[in-house]
């Protein structure tokens, strides 16, 4: 029997004219707005790293010569330049320290208070939403003091350390990071860690074979959020480190711009795009977590 038309699909008709624009084609335009904002300064940082001795008053890709266009990044590796790689590494080592250190600290917490009751539970996460009402740098002068202190004793975790700088930046990551996480811990099932619980699983097995692997998405962004903001931040690393040798690579870079009229713009912009190349890596190996589903496959029925 041939299909009735009230059982037929409906076709859907393409949008067209006016109606077009007002619905679909002003977010185009708000799309491309936002690719010229972004691509703009990269493509002003590219054209200053391939021009040798550019400034940053010249026009894009002026005097610029395919046989002449890498040697900025080689000047990178030779003379004075060459501490650039030292400051490149020391950056890495904090930045993944800090980056792997905040996110076993962060779920440990989270996974703490999410499913643990004891006495002071509250109290504890009141306080630490509190202090996270106020910004870090109220508290430059007491970290300043306390790692000047610290050095007589430790020298390891005083002032121009690797390791009191990451100190500090698992201190003031802790809290925002632990209450991201214990949100996204309470959205897991409790009948999990009872099935667990029931199977002879410790807290311990719980939390690393079935409870990590379903927060692994937030796991990522918090991963990656951390090496961002450390890999890139000035003001606590030049607070902390004193010396050259110790330098990541935003504060040594700030060294090569502190005399603006001296300063030596192409090698300063090829180290800014070489300094971009981790954080893209990073993101892109990070993505399929993040944009994953976030408890896929957790419950099989």
């Amino acid at each position: 029997m041939a299909k009735t038309k009230k059982n037929q699909p409906k076709l859907h008709t393409a949008i067209t004219g006016k109606r077009w624009w007002q619905e679909v084609g002003w977010r185009h335009i708000v799309g491309v707005l936002a690719v010229i904002y972004c691509l703009v300064p990269l493509i002003y940082v590219v054209s200053v790293a391939l021009t040798p001795r550019a400034t940053l008053t010249g026009g894009l890709f002026k005097n610029f010569q395919f046989s002449t266009m890498f040697e900025n990044f080689t000047a990178l590796g030779a003379g004075k330049y060459s501490v650039f790689w030292s400051w490149i590494l020391n950056s890495l080592i904090v930045s993944s320290v800090t980056a792997v250190g905040t996110v076993l600290m962060g779920a440990a917490a989270a996974y703490a208070f999410s499913r643990f009751r004891f006495r002071g539970r509250r109290g504890t996460l009141t306080g630490l939403l509190l202090i996270q009402m106020f910004p870090q740098m109220l508290a430059f002068v007491a970290l300043f003091l306390l790692l000047l202190g610290l050095q007589d004793v430790f020298p390891a975790l005083g002032l121009n350390s690797k390791l009191g700088l990451i100190c500090v930046y698992l201190g003031g990551a802790l809290g925002s990071n632990t209450f991201l996480l214990y949100g996204f811990f309470n959205s897991i099932p409790r009948e999990l860690d009872e099935a667990a619980e029931i199977d002879g699983a410790s807290h311990a097995q719980t939390f690393w074979t079935i409870i990590m692997p379903l927060v692994l998405p937030v796991l990522a962004v918090v991963g990656l959020l951390s090496f961002i903001s450390s890999f890139g931040d000035f003001v606590i690393a030049r607070v902390v480190l004193q010396t050259q040798d110790q330098y990541t690579l935003a504060v040594g870079m700030y060294a090569w711009a502190s005399d603006a009229r001296n300063a030596p713009w192409g090698i300063f912009a090829a180290g800014a795009v070489i300094a971009a190349v981790p954080v893209v890596l990073l993101f892109q190996y990070l993505q399929k977590y993040i944009v994953s589903g976030l408890t896929a496959g957790a419950v099989k029925g």
